[in-house]
């Protein structure tokens, strides 16, 4: 590799990246098919022109604005590596507490086998679910198509994809007796659309991400509102919901949760930065 290569691309990515020489190295990792410890450990490495062709297109796109997890085409959740595109969200930590919650319920319970992933997008939810808890079955909606392709990948990349069924849909699917398999849920989870429409409008990621997959509506809240309504219908009995919220809507959406359900456990959970992070409902 010509010495100044690597130091080229985090030269010109320094202007758009904290983690330039990181960056510089996991892109110059991809284009060559290595893990990247491998390409610091050669730097006699040298590009095709191929390569340097895919080189340059990278660094044309992340110059353009285009966030790097998309391309790249991945990004690591749980330990696994999922297929990302723009028509769905990247994976981020924050919701790494609803997963652990939900596996650790699950798994604490023999008879409790069946999930709801609402508003799936990628599938992180629902297939890191399924690779932890075996025997599962689980219904994963969205409302996108594109991202519900993109979810059937991960699935199949990441072998559960007999342990899912997707759909597409607004929420659920218009009662739980349309649904061809299990129609009532121990567990529904979701990591819904929860930021402010005018809060969304100030942010980096606002353009970059899909925005039906970030705007909450006028308070963050719509989308919860219209899941709590329903929820109840489709829980089986004791069962559990998980609600990824954004970390200044703690009070409001546990003040909706105490609205809708006169009779449930619930609790709000802080991150690991202790910020309101995931609402936990159970009946």
């Amino acid at each position: 590799m010509n010495p100044t290569l690597l130091s080229d691309i985090t030269t010109r990515l320094a202007s758009i990246s904290d983690t330039s020489a990181l960056d510089a190295s996991v892109l110059l990792a991809q284009v060559v098919h290595k893990p990247r410890t491998w390409v610091m450990s050669h730097p006699e490495l040298t590009l095709s022109n191929e390569q340097q062709k895919q080189l340059e297109d990278s660094l044309e796109r992340l110059e353009a604005g285009e966030s790097f997890p998309y391309v790249l085409g991945h990004w690591e959740f749980f330990g696994l590596e999922f297929d990302i595109t723009p028509d769905v969200l990247i994976p981020r930590p924050e919701t790494e507490l609803l997963v652990e919650k939900a596996i650790a319920w699950l798994q604490g319970s023999p008879v409790r086998r069946t999930v709801a992933d609402v508003g799936t997008g990628s599938g992180i939810i629902a297939i890191t679910i399924a690779k932890n808890v075996p025997d599962v079955r689980i219904l994963a909606t969205d409302i996108s198509e594109e991202a519900l392709e993109v979810a059937r990948r991960n699935a199949q990349k990441l072998d559960v994809a007999k342990h899912i069924e997707f759909v597409q849909c607004d929420i659920l699917p218009q009662h739980p007796n349309s649904l061809p398999t299990e129609g009532h849920f121990d567990l529904i989870c979701a990591n819904l659309p929860y930021i402010p429409t005018e809060t969304l409008r100030s942010l980096p990621v606002f353009g970059h991400e899909p925005t039906i997959a970030l705007d909450g509506g006028a308070d963050g809240l719509d989308l919860f509102r219209k899941l709590m309504k329903i929820a109840p219908e489709w829980l089986a009995p004791n069962g559990m919901i998980l609600l990824e919220i954004e970390a200044t809507l703690g009070i409001k959406a546990l003040d909706l949760a105490y609205d809708m359900f006169n009779q449930a456990a619930i609790h709000l959970h802080q991150d690991l930065a202790g910020h309101d992070r995931l609402l936990e409902v159970q009946l």
